[in-house]
């Protein structure tokens, strides 16, 4: 027996990225100028970034469009883990940068090179103007999917990026502080590794089907075990699909009379309102199999005895 919902619907953003990836296309080919003009490490790496955020954008875009794809006989998810790929791709991009950012900073504060600094201002204003109007795109919808949330931080990041810049050109201009170029690209390295870390961790916790965070297994057993005629809960298994689609599923053990005298049908009418009302996680598919005690017993048996 199973107790089933339909699968959650994701919304569609993809007019949002694609303001976001014009904005970040058109900044990415100025501040490539900017940086062969210059020569600075800030902007340079700060490109590198913003490149990083155009690929992440685009396979955004891409997994925003399969994403909405409906189900079918071949793929009952249909593409909804597209984003939780994409979001990996992101992350592992911008952790790239930023180890390359750490590398060459540390190796250019020993021996900083001449950098026009007015320049460097320049395009990190330019940087920043654009990538604002960016993040005031995506804010409304960051929290819609790892995608899109994924997609916010990297625009977020370059914003950040882009006032490293910025306070690196003020002091080269006002003191001739080099040093100021290779600083601020290792506190953009800072700022971009932690979140790129932290995104791959939840990518792979649901590609690796962990238990979604905020749903105690052993807390769901316990509630359901306190229901009249369960004797006993095994097999319950918990993943995340996508985005806003977690999963549940479970064998409930009951008395063998149960489906003679009808309450079966009572106990997981009971399982789904318990799952429904104990925990914060809403359940989007959940699906039990009610069997007798005598059922479980021979199931036990053909795994001892193969």
């Amino acid at each position: 027996m199973g107790a089933g919902h339909p699968h959650g619907s994701p919304s569609d953003s993809r007019a949002r990225l694609w303001v976001a990836f014009g904005l970040t296309f058109v900044v990415l080919i100025a501040q490539a100028v900017g940086t062969v003009l210059t020569g600075s490490l800030a902007l340079l790496t700060d490109t590198a970034h913003m490149l990083t955020d155009v690929s992440g954008l685009a396979m955004a875009l891409v997994a925003a469009t399969l994403i909405l794809r409906p189900p079918s006989s071949k793929r009952t998810w249909g593409f909804r883990r597209a984003e939780v790929i994409a979001a990996l791709a992101q992350a592992a991009l911008l952790l790239v940068v930023g180890v390359y950012s750490a590398v060459e900073g540390v190796r250019r504060l020993f021996d900083p090179p001449e950098v026009p600094g007015s320049e460097l201002l320049v395009f990190g204003v330019i940087g920043l103007a654009a990538n604002i109007v960016a993040i005031l795109v995506l804010a409304s919808s960051r929290n819609s999917s790892l995608n899109m949330r994924a997609a916010f931080l990297e625009v977020l990041n370059d914003a950040l990026g882009s006032v490293g810049v910025i306070v690196a050109g003020i002091l080269i201009t006002t003191t001739g502080f080099l040093r100021a170029d290779p600083l601020a690209g290792l506190v953009i390295a800072a700022l971009i590794v932690p979140r790129a870390v932290k995104l791959i961790r939840e990518s792979i916790a649901v590609l690796m089907e962990f238990t979604p965070a905020g749903l105690d297994l052993d807390d769901v057993r316990r509630h359901v075990l306190e229901l009249e005629h369960v004797i006993d809960v095994h097999d319950l298994h918990a993943s995340m699909v996508g985005t806003g689609l977690p999963t549940l599923t479970g064998h409930i053990v009951v008395r063998d009379e149960c489906f003679t005298d009808g309450h079966a049908v009572d106990v997981l009418s009971e399982v789904k309102e318990c799952v429904a009302a104990h925990f914060d996680v809403a359940i989007e598919h959940a699906t039990f199999q009610i069997e007798t005690q005598s059922i479980r017993e021979s199931e036990s048996d053909d795994v001892t005895h193969p």
